[in-house]
């Protein structure tokens, strides 16, 4: 048997990287319009969809989708060089090869999905009819399966889940049932669908169950778009007038000890600014994650005094994200969190970190914000300000602002769409569910990279999933309103210092995705495989 020429294979794999390089741009990076997001993203997934199913083996699919994911992640998650070379002083060599290996480790699981649907589901081009659909719906379910898998193996890293690219499109409808993994699904699916359509010169017409699996695909796809019209929530109380604060400090200098005090006046001039003519005085304002960079019982309390007198004099709730330190059962306890409080709040409450309104990170970032056992050697090599931090329980109460529950997720945690639904939910002592989403986050670390935008979009996708209005404070970009469609209302320049006034309405009601998290998605990937393994065993002993 003759082997592939060596210059088929270069082009293949050109081919290949090609695609993943094309594939990472369809995650809100900006050089693409909204629009062509999803369908550039399809067509991508439609290449590796083809090569893979088509493979001469099992083994040479997972090295063909392990390629193509590398290079999606590659450059996809490029601004992770930005915050250990130019931030953390780690060697650019080494930070390169941080990225990489990072990539390299998380292509492992598309890799796997393509091997399986390979090994199990093949679609040669001389494959039976009947195995065409089988193919698409394990290629779709097992790329979904380990896509729900990446999240949550070894704490999760779900960024650039290829659910994320599909927020403009009808497949977004689905969000409030299934969320992002089930869309995930779908969008898999359709591209193994396109895929099949790819005829051999020597057949001439789509046969029965190709046409049978495109028609599924798109009947799939385009049941999206009367979803997305269903009103999962309804209006609740009177909308709450919010002003988010973007401080623009650059990271370099946000905890060095000689600025903070310049840092800290910015924001409180930011917080206290008259408003502008014809727009409402805010009853809220939000300011970014760690805008206090020390413990907040080492501020000297007259400064906190200062900002309680703000509070007072504009009859306002100041949030602010803050590391506290407290004593819990004589035990010091340290947490990444955001502490709300009032004109009426004692100086005492705040130099405690003990205030009524307290919300305290639960997904915690693994060398950010805690070392994992083993990896001390690398965090040494860094220069950046880590700790090991305390979880936050898991359903904490929401802050109650003039009739709004406003429930707070720090950071990536918006990642993870199934660790913000308890806060949806009512309390053991019946407390009221949120009716407002908030994330407050420091992207500072990333610069004015693609990281700003594929936060927003992933932000997006939390409104559709929860039905929920989410506000994004950050301290250099992307600040922002998205409403409960995943509409972005508002939003502020990247790297500008300002604020944003926007009025905010608050939204109850459970969509099915609130009540049941992934649930959904994964018996949907589940009936999938069973359909598509029952059909492929049934095809083989015919």
């Amino acid at each position: 048997m003759s082997r592939t020429p060596r210059s088929r294979l270069l082009r293949g794999a050109a081919g290949l990287m090609l695609a993943g390089a094309v594939h990472a741009l369809t995650f809100a990076p900006g050089p693409l319009p909204d629009w062509a997001l999803a369908i550039t993203q399809i067509l991508a997934l439609a290449v590796v969809a083809r090569v893979t199913l088509t493979a001469p083996s099992a083994k040479q699919a997972w090295a063909r989708g392990w390629l193509f994911a590398f290079v999606t992640y590659a450059v996809g998650l490029y601004w992770l060089f930005i915050s250990m070379h130019h931030y953390g002083d780690l060697a650019a060599p080494l930070a390169v090869a941080g990225v990489l290996a990072l990539s390299a480790f998380l292509a492992l699981f598309p890799a796997t999905a393509s091997a399986l649907a390979r090994r199990f589901t093949p679609l040669a081009n001389d494959a039976m009819p009947s195995r065409i659909l089988s193919s698409t719906l394990a290629w779709g379910a097992l790329w979904a399966g380990f896509e729900w898998l990446r999240a949550v193996l070894l704490t999760g890293f779900p960024w650039l889940n290829i659910g994320y690219a599909q927020v403009d499109s009808p497949i977004a409808g689905w969000a409030p049932i299934v969320g992002v993994h089930g869309m995930a699904f779908v969008a898999a699916f359709v591209a193994a669908a396109i895929a099949s359509l790819w005829q051999p010169s020597r057949k001439k017409a789509m046969d029965s169950r190709q046409a049978l699996a495109a028609g599924i695909a798109i009947a799939l796809a385009a049941a999206g778009w009367p979803l997305s019209r269903v009103d999962w929530s309804t209006p609740t109380g009177d909308p709450l007038n919010v002003r988010l604060v973007q401080g623009n400090i650059e990271q370099s200098q946000k905890f060095d000890p000689a600025l903070l005090e310049q840092s800290l006046v910015r924001h409180l001039e930011l917080t206290a600014l008259p408003p502008a003519a014809g727009v409402p005085a805010p009853q809220l304002v939000i300011l970014p994650e760690t805008v206090l960079p020390i413990f907040q019982d080492q501020l000297d309390p007259r400064a906190w005094d200062a900002w309680r007198g703000v509070a007072a004099r504009g009859d306002m709730t100041i949030a602010m994200g803050v590391p506290l330190h407290d004593r819990v059962n004589g035990r010091d306890r340290y947490t990444n969190s955001v502490m709300g409080f009032d004109g009426n709040t004692p100086v005492e409450q705040l130099v405690a970190g003990s205030t009524a309104m307290r919300y305290d990170k639960r997904h915690l970032v693994p060398w950010g914000e805690y070392v994992p056992p083993g990896f001390h050697w690398f965090v040494d090599m860094l220069n950046i300000p880590l700790g090991d931090f305390d979880r936050g329980a898991e359903r904490q109460t929401p802050f109650a602002i003039r009739g709004q529950h406003v429930a707070f997720n720090i950071c990536y945690e918006d990642l993870f769409g199934p660790d913000l639904l308890p806060a949806l939910l009512p309390g053991p002592n019946g407390e009221p569910g949120a009716t407002i989403l908030v994330n407050v986050s420091n992207l500072g670390w990333f610069g004015d990279s693609w990281a700003l935008r594929q936060h927003l979009q992933i932000g997006r996708l939390r409104t559709m999933e929860t039905a929920r209005p989410m506000l994004t404070s950050t301290n250099t970009g992307i600040t922002a309103a998205i409403d409960a469609k995943g509409h972005v209302a508002a939003q502020l320049a990247p790297l500008q210092a300002g604020v944003l006034p926007v009025s905010v309405q608050g939204m109850t009601g459970l969509t099915p995705y609130a009540r049941f998290g992934d649930k959904i998605a994964l018996a949907l990937v589940g009936l999938a495989l069973i359909a598509a393994f029952g059909s492929s065993r049934k095809t083989r002993r015919g």
